[in-house]
């Protein structure tokens, strides 16, 4: 079942999608997901997302808990790149990069959107040419549908010239229901190799092999033992904040919090995800008067490769006028006894 139960501002909605499993709460504001409300293995129901009781905070504040980032999740280097022969200049909000689609992204936009039927909301945004820098009018659609205990979430998009775009959901997990960081999490990720970052967290074209590394998570594996190792990645990102590259076609990440029970498997056509720990926030206040710190969630941001404009011989985050960037991520949320 879906409907509108708070009308937060003007045209700015939180909807509830339920069901006997899962109730997940979204907003049309960043198709931001608000809240994923779940039980343990005891019946126990708890929220297991992080995200804001004063919705002014997803107006106002950066570290974009919940929402859909676009047009380019991720970081541009130096804010510019080069299409067709033609110079764009994006805004540098992130040290010296353009980071989640610039300083008005798709994650502060307020989305149109449509209750289709019991389980599925479409979400419509169009983009238009020149907006934060990027070229083209883009016509941009989010399809969320809880079906049974998986949010399946489809992006969908054309563009009346060649344009870039890369999206994502930027939700930070918490099995626990936010009792704990993430410590004691069991993480899962197919992958043979992640992108290295600089600095500043912008991936330097150097593919690195997981094995014999704190990266290689193809046997699970805690993510507080991995994290604590010495390795001058890790330092770099403050933790975990790389992009990693996929070996699987489904499945590729799985999230486990054994106390309780909970685990999160997250499927996509997507070639990567960045996996963040979480290591900027900054004791804010979030949901239910916890303060959030960092190591307190995993964000699993399934994406094409970032900075691929750059990187990639023929990149990746290019949409060509005529083609139809289309995409999918599942999050099926399972109780094991």
């Amino acid at each position: 079942m879906i409907k509108v139960i708070e009308r937060v501002d003007d045209h700015i909605d939180l909807i509830s999608m339920k069901n006997d499993q899962l109730e997940v709460v979204v907003s049309n504001f960043g198709c931001t997901i608000i809240k994923v409300l779940m039980k343990d293995k005891d019946g126990n129901i708890d929220d297991v997302v992080l995200g804001y009781d004063n919705f002014k905070q997803y107006q106002t504040l950066d570290a974009y808990l919940g929402a859909l980032v676009g047009r380019i999740a991720n970081r541009i280097g130096k804010g510019e790149f080069t299409l067709n022969g033609v110079d764009y200049h994006l805004a540098i909000n992130n040290g010296p990069n353009h980071l989640h689609g610039g300083i008005k992204g798709f994650s502060y936009q307020i989305f149109d959107y449509e209750i289709k039927d019991e389980k599925t909301i479409e979400f419509h945004y169009l983009s238009k040419d020149g907006e934060e820098g990027y070229p083209g009018n883009l016509d941009f659609k989010a399809i969320y549908q809880l079906d049974g205990d998986t949010l399946k979430v489809r992006y969908l998009a054309t563009c009346d010239q060649d344009t870039i775009i890369n999206i994502t959901n930027h939700s930070y997990f918490n099995l626990s229901g936010k009792k704990e960081n993430i410590y004691n999490h069991l993480l899962t990720v197919k992958a043979d190799c992640f992108a290295c970052i600089d600095q500043d967290g912008l991936p330097t074209g150097v593919m690195r092999e997981v094995k014999d590394t704190p990266f290689d998570f193809n046997e699970t594996g805690y993510i507080g033992n991995h994290i604590v190792q010495e390795d001058e990645q890790l330092t770099l990102g403050k933790g975990f904040d790389h992009p990693f590259i996929f070996t699987a076609k489904e499945n590729q990440v799985i999230l486990q919090h054994p106390a309780t029970g909970r685990c999160l498997t997250v499927s996509t056509t997507l070639p990567g995800a960045q996996i963040y720990t979480a290591n900027y926030l900054d004791g804010r206040l979030g949901k239910y008067g916890q303060h959030y710190y960092e190591r307190d969630a995993v964000c699993i941001e399934t994406q094409n490769l970032p900075d691929a404009i750059h990187i990639e011989k023929n990149p990746s985050t290019i949409l060509r006028k005529g083609e139809t960037y289309d995409e999918m991520t599942s999050y099926r949320f399972e109780v094991k006894k």
